[in-house]
């Protein structure tokens, strides 16, 4: 039973790495097979087709994410600090080359090509972290910490956008720490914004 399990989640570890490295079509189970180390009748059994690979996946993803968005807001209670601790998490995977893109946001960029299942569950990792930063970005506002030049969705929005082109960035350039610079930039835009409103 735990080599069953192994497999599975090594199978998702390796198509996840595949997808980073060279999107959707750019892997076969039989990259997988190679990595993993088991024939491709056996990553069927797990998962038939392709779709229900890349599904599961991506379920995995939002599902871990929403996980570890809970924990944040309950171990750290402002909300300028969950904002970099997600910078701070990213900047760490990106150094690490443990995560050097968000698999999500790969697959957006190749979302007219995917499969109608495979799209809706990116979609929804999307809505899941642009409402998450909204309710960040509400707090930090009625606490005072920021001033907020676009509804708290907007800068959610913006500030998403954002991380996601910082880490092509870093991604073009070969260079980890773009990351942290243009994402930490990003966040400090909205907290001088809030001295600038005071003088």
């Amino acid at each position: 039973m735990s080599n069953i399990l192994s497999n599975f989640e090594h199978i998702l570890a390796s198509a996840q790495k595949l997808i980073v490295s060279g999107g959707y079509n750019g892997f076969s189970y039989a990259d997988i097979s190679e990595i993993v180390g088991i024939r491709k009748a056996s990553i069927h059994h797990h998962f038939p087709t392709k779709v229900d690979l890349v599904l599961a996946l991506v379920k995995r993803y939002r599902q871990d994410a929403e996980t570890a968005f809970d924990m944040l807001e309950r171990n750290v209670t402002d909300p300028i600090e969950q904002l970099q601790a997600f910078i701070g998490h990213w900047a760490e995977c990106i150094e690490e080359g443990s995560r050097p893109f968000c698999v999500c946001a790969l697959l957006a960029s190749e979302l007219p090509l995917l499969p109608s299942d495979v799209a809706i569950e990116v979609k929804a990792y999307f809505h899941l972290l642009s409402g998450w930063l909204t309710r960040v970005f509400e707090r930090a506002s009625k606490e005072g910490l920021i001033h907020l030049r676009h509804t708290p969705r907007d800068e959610a929005e913006l500030f998403m956008a954002v991380i996601h082109g910082a880490m092509l960035s870093a991604r073009t350039y070969g260079d980890a720490g773009k990351f942290s610079m243009i994402a930490s930039a990003a966040l400090d835009h909205v907290k001088v914004a809030k001295l600038t409103t005071q003088q």
